[in-house]
């Protein structure tokens, strides 16, 4: 699989030409909802290994290099006849190498509402170890509002995808609730409930495990709730269970807020059996204009959770999804969700050309509406996934999470099958 930048006066036929495929599949690749309106700067997934060039009259190993977007070392050494890179002859047959840079085996865990399309699952599923059916949602007292999810689990057990029991401290158009943490957490008859429930709904829907997604928790919970973990596991390892969590994405575990202090690494990391870091979300719906989950900021995340986190309970989070700001930006004012493959349709609509931010390692765009309002948007394609999925073999990861796999984006599934091959626990 080789990754290719559009350029302008390109178009998807010759570009299928020039690899030596049909438009339709490079349509299906890279699910284009327009095929006749390519957007420069578009990245799109060549799904190729290798490609024969003949040479012709004048060109060069360099031109040729960069007619495919390679690298004049990658030919030469593909090619053991071309002893003087300088001298090739009109006619000779090239290999072009586009061979997949396999990193090992990993983890992949994705979260899924309810509602994913049929269509959508059975396409994700043999890309996945785990499915986290999102969410159980804890109440004060313990209890736990269940999912319709059965159906699916069986399909996830079929395809040998591990489910997930994903319980969050959530109440229906309230979002996280901290006081339904802090109850859980400090209260012996609620939290008594509450592992009842969640054993009992572990056994009925036969779950593979439990994931536990609190958030906003009270700064003077955090103890409380390294306790609460540690009980959770000591009552479901016994039973056959495994148990993950949710973090926050810090820098230190001097990290103040909210969303931050009760998440501490280091007690997790010894604890639960894998730990997601949620490392998206720097540019989010009523903040300023920026990827979602720039390379830089991931990075500063990972440095300082491998000290404290064994990095093979790692799982670095996955965003799939962009953002659609109006600027100038104003505060209180909210980003439109769209998703990977709508933000490139949109590119190409509006005759917008794609940039690529390499700090961030990140595409974004700006066009201007029927309003005249200027417009920025962020969000994922093959270089910027691919580009994060080095960190998982360069930190020694045990995977990714997506957050969630309800909005089929191809392109993730190709980049990672292109790296990496995907551990099965069933």
């Amino acid at each position: 699989m080789t990754i290719y930048t559009v350029r302008a006066g390109d178009s998807l036929y010759s570009i299928a030409r020039r690899f030596g495929l049909t438009a339709d599949q490079l349509i299906y690749a890279n699910q284009l909802a327009n095929p006749s309106r390519l957007a420069v700067g578009q990245a799109l997934v060549i799904p190729v290994d290798v490609v024969y060039h003949r040479v012709t009259p004048g060109q060069s190993l360099y031109s040729i290099a960069r007619y495919y977007q390679t690298t004049v070392g990658e030919i030469v050494a593909a090619n053991p006849s071309i002893t003087d890179p300088s001298r090739i002859n009109a006619g000779q047959v090239l290999t072009i190498p586009f061979y997949d840079e396999m990193l090992g085996n990993i983890d992949v865990n994705g979260f899924a509402f309810t509602s994913i399309p049929e269509s959508t699952l059975q396409e994700s599923l043999p890309y996945l170890t785990y499915i986290s059916m999102f969410s159980w949602q804890a109440d004060e007292q313990g209890g736990i509002i269940p999912l319709d999810d059965q159906t699916i689990i069986a399909q996830a057990r079929g395809a040998r995808v591990a489910p997930m029991m994903a319980v969050t401290n959530t109440r229906e158009g309230e979002g996280f609730l901290s006081s339904i943490a802090h109850a859980i957490l400090t209260n012996a008859q609620a939290q008594d409930t509450f592992i009842e429930n969640v054993i009992a709904a572990l056994q009925e829907h036969n779950y593979y495990g439990l994931n536990i997604d609190f958030e906003y928790i009270f700064p003077f919970d955090r103890e409380s709730y390294n306790q609460f973990l540690r009980r959770i596991v000591d009552t479901l390892h016994p039973l056959g269970y495994i148990v993950t969590t949710a973090v926050a994405p810090k820098i230190s575990d001097e990290q103040m807020g909210l969303l931050y202090t009760a998440h501490d690494y280091r007690a997790h990391g010894e604890t639960v059996d894998q730990v997601i870091i949620m490392t998206y979300e720097w540019g989010y719906t009523y903040g300023p204009a920026m990827a979602v989950a720039p390379i830089d900021q991931v990075r500063r995340v990972l440095d300082y959770a491998v000290t404290v986190i064994p990095p093979g309970k790692i799982l670095m989070g996955m965003p799939n999804y962009g953002y659609d700001w109006t600027l100038p930006f104003v505060q209180g004012s909210a980003a439109s969700v769209l998703s990977n493959t709508g933000a490139v349709t949109l590119a190409s609509n509006v005759g917008a050309e794609i940039r690529y931010d390499t700090t961030a390692q990140a595409p974004f765009f700006n066009y201007y509406d029927a309003q005249g309002r200027r417009h920025e948007v962020w969000f994922d394609d093959a270089r910027s996934i691919q580009a994060r999925m080095r960190l998982v073999a360069e930190y020694g990861l045990a995977g990714v999470s997506f957050w969630t796999i309800n909005q089929l984006f191809r392109t993730n599934f190709l980049v990672i099958q292109s790296m990496y091959g995907i551990n099965k626990v069933l």
